[in-house]
């Protein structure tokens, strides 16, 4: 029984920590704009509709804290930064797009 109670608290733990990063407003788009290739800060906020640009960047560096994203600096002129998933981020695709479809199929979307 001990070693269950363990295991559930390791779970619990890391289900936590996940999503004390992914459970993040804007943190979901902008890994899921990453899958499609490697961009830049312009291209990110362009399609994340809504998101500013203070809170973009908090975003990507807390992304690139936790592993999930790589910022690459090209030397110029002009310079120029872009922003990858890592393979952690990338692995992070499918689970995402499970995790909508459970969403989708299993809660209700909140009446306005």
């Amino acid at each position: 029984m001990a070693d269950t109670e363990t295991e559930i608290g390791m779970c619990d733990a890391a289900v936590t920590l996940a999503f004390s990063v992914l459970g993040k407003r804007w943190n979901g788009m902008i890994i899921s704009t990453l899958g499609g290739g490697p961009t830049t800060f312009v291209t990110l906020r362009r399609a994340v509709p809504g998101i500013s640009d203070t809170v973009l960047s908090d975003r990507l560096a807390e992304l690139a804290q936790a592993g999930l994203v790589s910022r690459t600096v090209e030397a110029g002129p002009p310079v120029t930064v872009s922003y990858a998933l890592t393979a952690g981020g990338d692995s992070l695709l499918p689970i995402l797009g499970q995790l909508g479809q459970w969403a989708s199929a299993n809660l209700e979307v909140p009446a306005h």
